[in-house]
């Protein structure tokens, strides 16, 4: 996490760097700010959170289950697997590990392995926050496709080496 988001600009909950327009987050309600703010990193909302900001649906036993969600994720440690939402703290353990707020557009792609100035879109005006945050979720890391990549043109060098 560090060495991937460590580097940009702060920013809070609804902000955009004026640096970076995708390092934009996205806006949290008060009872999410509150939520965030006594989210400790690693931590659960099942342990770190006073009672009266749990959702009733994690008050039942099948809710009790999902103790990532709304958490913050660690400094020292890899971040988890970025999803469609992963802009969102109520959908997993996407919680910037200081900052008040969900990871920005710009985190969640690093994370993903894409390059610092890769553009997305051409402007402020062509961000559209939750088609990004899906693009971004559910791209196949590009560091990943490269070595994929690789390994399948090892693959065939060895496999027919008169061919190629």
């Amino acid at each position: 996490m560090r060495d991937a988001i460590a580097q940009l600009d702060k920013i809070k909950s609804g902000e955009s760097s004026p640096n970076d327009f995708i390092h934009k987050a996205s806006k949290l309600s008060d009872k999410n700010l509150q939520r965030i703010r006594q989210s400790i990193p690693g931590g659960s909302w099942k342990r770190d959170w006073d009672e009266d900001l749990k959702l009733a649906c994690h008050k039942k036993s099948q809710g009790q289950t999902y103790v990532s969600i709304y958490g913050r994720m660690k400094w020292d440690e890899p971040s988890p697997t970025m999803t469609t939402f992963c802009t969102g703290i109520g959908n997993g353990r996407f919680g910037h590990p200081e900052q008040d707020r969900a990871i920005s557009l710009r985190e969640a792609a690093l994370l993903q392995s894409f390059p610092m100035d890769y553009k997305f879109v051409e402007s402020p005006e062509d961000l559209i926050f939750g088609k990004l945050s899906k693009h971004i979720g559910n791209a196949l890391p590009p560091k990943l496709g490269e070595i994929i990549g690789k390994s399948i043109i090892k693959h065939l060098k060895e496999s027919f080496p008169k061919i190629l």
